[in-house]
């Protein structure tokens, strides 16, 4: 398969900076649109996604080789929003020995006996890999502040649950991603901005089409009255948690391909700040690997001559036994003659 030529960091940069949002301040995520395609058309975007694919699959080889980096990138969106199809799509061709996804759904009971951290936490990405959470601790302030009920169960006792809960959880969870950023852990976040009406289209699709049957739920339904309390939830989750070490991403994504566009150009663009590099060989294992180079090429010769001698003799015994078989068919000529 031959590949596509990469992008350069500062020509990706069009794909990304104008979604990033990386300090806290002001933040209306309406300000945003969820059709925006660059300025390029899809047959343009597809070159762009196999192109980041290819130098995605050598930077992840270079990560993990180097085994000093690790890196989190973190899905949000409401339902049908395209995360499955863009962690998939953008991945394509990736290692899969070196990533690992979660996704994370209602808590068990073991998670509720801990901190809301305490189940990401565990599943962190060690160095030299990357880990991919589709949907992540963020729900902590999404959908358990839009649904009180949830908090209610989650055996936090009463005392820390004031009125300053959310900004308390937001702060825990910037303290938390500085803290990853301190020891290595590159994070990425991206909140992929569907609309609504965008959203309705895509729950059509999945009831019409008898394949698409089991990717809808009844309470996709429900979740979709709340709508205007989700986008609330949002614009203040992004407006408190975006930061140099964490940054966010508003990736349009009414458009499936141009979502893929800016999520794997963030990646690729991300790591490229790295400098990610192939160890190198101190002189003395360049010695020793002389020494093993040059025993590997003797034992390919003796196995040759080995095996040349084997044939050679295999060619002698043959010629033996035709001259005998020649002589023996002489001898009958003879004998039918007399």
């Amino acid at each position: 398969m031959s590949k596509t030529s990469p992008l350069l960091p500062e020509q990706l940069e069009r794909y990304v900076e104008p979604f990033r949002v990386d300090r806290a301040g002001v933040f209306r995520l309406a300000s945003y649109k969820t059709a925006e395609r660059g300025g390029i058309d899809k047959d343009s975007g597809q070159e762009i996604i196999k192109a980041n694919r290819d130098r995605l699959s050598d930077l992840q080889e270079k990560l993990d080789a180097q085994d000093r980096w690790s890196l989190l990138l973190i899905f949000q969106g409401m339902d049908a929003a395209g995360k499955d199809s863009a962690i998939e799509s953008v991945f394509d061709g990736v290692n899969p020995q070196g990533c690992d996804v979660h996704s994370f759904k209602q808590p068990s009971t073991e998670e509720l006996d801990h901190d809301f951290m305490w189940r990401a936490a565990r599943r962190l990405p060690e160095r030299g890999r990357i880990g991919i959470f589709n949907r992540s601790y963020y729900e902590e302030v999404l959908v358990v502040r839009v649904h009180p009920e949830i908090l209610a169960k989650q055996k936090v006792p009463p005392k820390v649950v004031t009125k300053n809960i959310w900004r308390e959880r937001f702060e825990d969870i910037s303290a938390f991603e500085k803290y990853l950023a301190r020891n290595g852990t590159l994070v990425l976040k991206f909140f992929l901005n569907v609309s609504k009406e965008e959203q309705r289209r895509r729950f059509l699709d999945r009831l019409e089409e008898p394949a698409k049957n089991w990717k809808f739920s009844m309470g996709d339904v429900a979740e979709r009255k709340l709508w205007d309390r989700y986008q609330a939830a949002y614009q203040d989750m992004i407006r408190h948690t975006s930061s140099l070490d964490a940054p966010w991403h508003i990736v349009p994504a009414d458009h499936k391909w141009f979502a893929r566009v800016v999520v794997g150009s963030a990646i690729v663009g991300a790591l490229d700040g790295l400098d990610l590099r192939f160890p190198k060989v101190d002189k003395s294992e360049l010695g020793e690997f002389k020494k093993v180079r040059k025993a590997l090429q003797n034992e390919n010769n003796s196995a040759s001559r080995v095996k040349k001698a084997a044939e050679k003799h295999a060619a002698g015994e043959k010629s033996e036994v035709a001259s005998d078989s020649s002589a023996s068919r002489g001898t009958g000529r003879s004998a039918r003659t007399n």
